[in-house]
């Protein structure tokens, strides 16, 4: 079947130019990650179930890694990557879409409120480390309440201070909007039943709609 399912799939032609406008597909910056989210919406409407978009690759600069040159860096993938996937949020919107599709947006770390130099001695613009003490991550559609921060840290952006979510409690959220109890999601492992959010994990429910 998915042999002759994805010639389809990946073909473009049918899609209108306001269409490939939308996602960008007529500007060099952001052709890369907009043909990525078209395509992400064409498998949602034929009923793919899960969908993983990987931000665009650009020569010398890191995928949102900047240890060094962050300024330029952020600013280089931001570009490629705002409009494509405000784009996808719209389409599927308007397709009515949105309301049964999840969409989750963010990395496992964010990046230090301190600078952090350079070592190579080739970067000259300074960088910022991994922080995982406090990073933010959006979701939208299917189930989710849309316009509502959960979360605060402190006045540096260093550490989550209040309504912390640990990746159990992310897991867990994720789990309940995909109609999965994650207390009884298990799989045997030495001889005990594991669970993916441990004995830890409750759902935000502060975000569902």
């Amino acid at each position: 079947r998915m042999q002759s399912a994805v010639p389809e799939l990946l073909d473009l032609k049918g899609e209108s130019e306001a269409t490939r406008k939308l996602y960008g597909l007529d500007e060099p910056d952001t052709e890369e990650f907009g043909r990525q989210c078209l395509l992400a919406r064409r498998m949602v409407e034929r009923g793919v179930r899960f969908v993983e978009l990987l931000p665009p690759f650009r020569k010398g600069i890191d995928r949102w890694d900047q240890h060094g040159s962050l300024e330029s860096g952020h600013r280089i993938n931001a570009k490629a990557a705002d409009r494509p996937i405000a784009a996808l949020l719209k389409d599927l919107k308007d397709r009515g879409l949105l309301r049964h599709t999840l969409v989750v947006w963010g990395g496992e770390f964010g990046r230090t409120p301190t600078a952090q130099l350079p070592d190579d001695g080739y970067v000259k613009e300074v960088g910022r480390d991994h922080n995982p003490s406090g990073f933010t991550m959006w979701l939208a559609g299917g189930g989710i309440k849309g316009g509502t921060i959960y979360g605060e840290t402190d006045e540096y952006g260093y550490f989550a201070i209040k309504d912390k979510v640990h990746v159990h409690d992310l897991h867990a959220t994720i789990l309940h909007l995909l109609g999965l109890d994650h207390t009884k999601l298990t799989y045997r492992f030495s001889g005990r039943d594991m669970r993916l959010t441990d004995v830890h994990g409750n759902i935000v429910r502060e975000i569902l709609a």
